[in-house]
């Protein structure tokens, strides 16, 4: 075990897996020659020089487009966003060719392909670098989505998306890449699709993902303290495919469940969360299932207005008073 940050675990992943296999390379803006714009990559270049850690021009959709070719031909690109807010330029790609490749080949051409970057809102970045994209990627049936929240997860997600055979979305957060937490050393993979319980409890699951899962941990002593009850914390991990079982056994044992998610709240990962609970574990809830999402606006510059319309300590504590009929 070492303590690492977030982004020295996603960097040593990317670095393992390089080492692994020479197949795997690191194209986007500033990987290379500045060691990545949040320092994720660094080292990389000096380790396996310009032909495997490759800087890219400006143009999303131009490396994402570059990355789909690449892993037709049997290479297992590792393509990084800046953020995903710019990703949104290859979302052609993305969605069109990445998603779609192997299915209107008839099965000829895979795409292990891994696009990975920072996801939804950072401080006071604004309306147009805010964006949590988590509901348009798991709307696309070919991708498989990636949403860790601690720098274990990192590397053991990272590492099982590079060395899958599908297009693979990872989404990270600009405030996470500094957290520090236990890694453990060498060959270690979290599987795809596999969900984990973060904290058991007995009165009420909080199923959320990213960043907002820190958000819920400091919350959860509060409500614990106030309520005298004791929360499940309940992180997915993957968000497609979504680790069903797992929520519905923390469901029929709390019977209560808020879902916390950064994105907007409307067609969102959470109300899909939602929809499967209420079919499937109906019976089961004592109340109905609560969502705290970012408000239906564009995120705001300022300071204070970006704390209120995000997710945050008392909108999770007042949807816990809600499930529990504390109100």
């Amino acid at each position: 075990m070492a303590i690492l940050t977030f982004r020295e675990a996603l960097g040593q992943a990317m670095y393992e897996e390089m080492e692994r296999d020479p197949s795997v390379f690191l194209m986007g803006e500033e990987v290379a020659q500045y060691n990545g714009a949040y320092k994720v990559s660094k080292g990389l270049l000096d380790k396996f020089g310009p032909e495997r850690v490759i800087d890219s021009p400006i143009s999303e959709a131009g490396f994402a487009g570059l990355g789909v070719g690449a892993a037709m031909t049997g290479l297992r690109p590792i393509i990084e966003m800046m953020t995903w807010n710019f990703g949104i330029q290859g979302f052609d790609q993305i969605i069109n060719h990445a998603a779609k490749m192997l299915y209107m080949s008839g099965g000829q051409f895979p795409i292990p392909m891994v696009i990975r970057g920072p996801n939804g809102a950072a401080h006071m970045l604004s309306s147009q670098h805010s964006q949590a994209v988590d509901p348009f990627l798991t709307n696309v049936p070919g991708l498989k989505v990636v949403c860790p929240a601690t720098p274990a997860d990192g590397k053991g997600l990272l590492k099982a998306a590079i060395r899958d055979n599908n297009p693979v979305c990872f989404l990270e957060s600009e405030m996470m890449y500094g957290m520090k937490g236990e890694v453990p050393d060498g060959e270690f993979l979290i599987p795809l699709g596999v969900g984990e319980i973060k904290k058991a409890g007995s009165d009420v699951t909080i199923i959320t993902w990213g960043k907002t899962y820190h958000k819920v941990v400091k919350t959860v002593e509060q409500i614990e303290k106030e309520f005298g009850i004791s929360v499940e914390i309940l992180d997915p991990r993957t968000l497609l495919p979504l680790d069903e079982n797992l929520i519905f056994q923390s469901v029929r044992k709390t019977h209560r469940v808020v879902i916390v998610e950064e994105a907007w709240g409307f067609a969102s990962v959470g109300a899909q969360i939602s929809d499967r609970i209420h079919n499937m574990c109906f019976d089961e809830l004592d109340a109905p299932v609560e969502r705290v999402s970012t408000d239906f606006v564009p995120v705001p510059y300022n300071e204070a207005l970006e704390h209120e319309v995000l997710p945050n300590e008392d909108k999770i504590v007042k949807a816990v008073r809600r499930v529990i009929y504390a109100d």
